[in-house]
């Protein structure tokens, strides 16, 4: 990322964010195994018609990683609130990937009057995740061996996975992905959210979804190896007026595939494009 970053505090502990632009606020939330840079592909486009700011979760990145913590998705909702409170944003659009989208349906039910519209990609949820690898996780076991080895070899392997264009799989760019892993503060950050993952928290909304009356789109990146387009589809279906975009040459991590198509898709969805 080419920007400062910033902190604000939530509960005694720091949370980072990078902020630019001008214009209506356009909070950015990522997933598990990244942290903010997953945006940076996106942040030209955005940054001409948005305040943007990409936060941190709690655990990851540059955010702190204190041992312990509650690192679930209804705890990070809260978290993500507090410091818009903090920075006094009142109302804002919500462009979120994998677990922060399941973080994105929290805060959308929650906290309806607050969130304009939501960008759901990727996402999470009801109970058709978490998935493995990270599953092995939140085994006790696998989480130590983890904490000791994790092993670059694989990580990459993982990433690689996840992107459609493999040629973009760059030295530079498993570099970001590894950065938080090279500490051991920055392993353990990893390993509790893992250990936090909870579908349930997901499983409890289900119904709420059903009365959202904000615009909801969903992109799904039909090359996703990890989460099924069943996800995307009956969320599609149960989130009243929702959108639904399927782009053939995204996987995973497809902000590194079509960052200008994801750029042009929420300039069109919130109203700027």
């Amino acid at each position: 990322m080419d920007l400062p970053v910033q902190f604000t505090e939530v509960d005694g502990n720091r949370i980072a964010f990078y902020r630019t632009g001008g214009g209506a606020p356009l909070v950015l939330v990522h997933g598990i195994t990244t942290y903010s840079f997953i945006w940076r592909r996106l942040l030209p486009g955005l940054k001409k018609n948005f305040d943007v700011i990409a936060i941190d979760l709690l655990g990851c990145g540059a955010s702190d990683k204190p041992v312990g913590k509650d690192y679930s998705i209804k705890a990070q909702s809260r978290i993500i609130k507090q410091a818009l409170d903090n920075l006094g944003i009142d109302s804002f659009h919500l462009v979120t990937h994998d677990i922060g989208g399941g973080i994105g349906q929290i805060m959308a039910v929650d906290y309806p009057e607050r969130v304009r519209d939501l960008v759901l990609i990727n996402t999470v949820a009801y109970d058709y995740w978490p998935v493995q690898p990270i599953i092995t996780m939140r085994v006790p076991f696998i989480r130590q061996l983890a904490m000791a080895s994790l092993d670059f070899g694989i990580f990459k392997t993982i990433v690689k996975r996840g992107i459609y264009h493999k040629e973009r799989v760059t030295d530079e760019l498993m570099e970001l992905f590894w950065q938080p892993l090279r500490t051991k503060e920055g392993r353990q950050g990893f390993l509790q959210l893992a250990k936090c993952i909870n579908n349930q928290l997901l499983l409890d909304i289900a119904d709420r979804l059903k009365d959202l009356t904000i615009p909801v789109m969903i992109v799904r990146g039909d090359a996703d190896p990890y989460l099924t387009p069943e996800i995307c589809e009956k969320l599609h279906r149960e989130i009243p007026g929702s959108r639904l975009e399927r782009i053939a040459t995204g996987a995973h991590f497809i902000q590194e595939d079509e960052p200008e198509r994801l750029v042009a898709l929420i300039n069109d969805f919130t109203g700027v494009g």
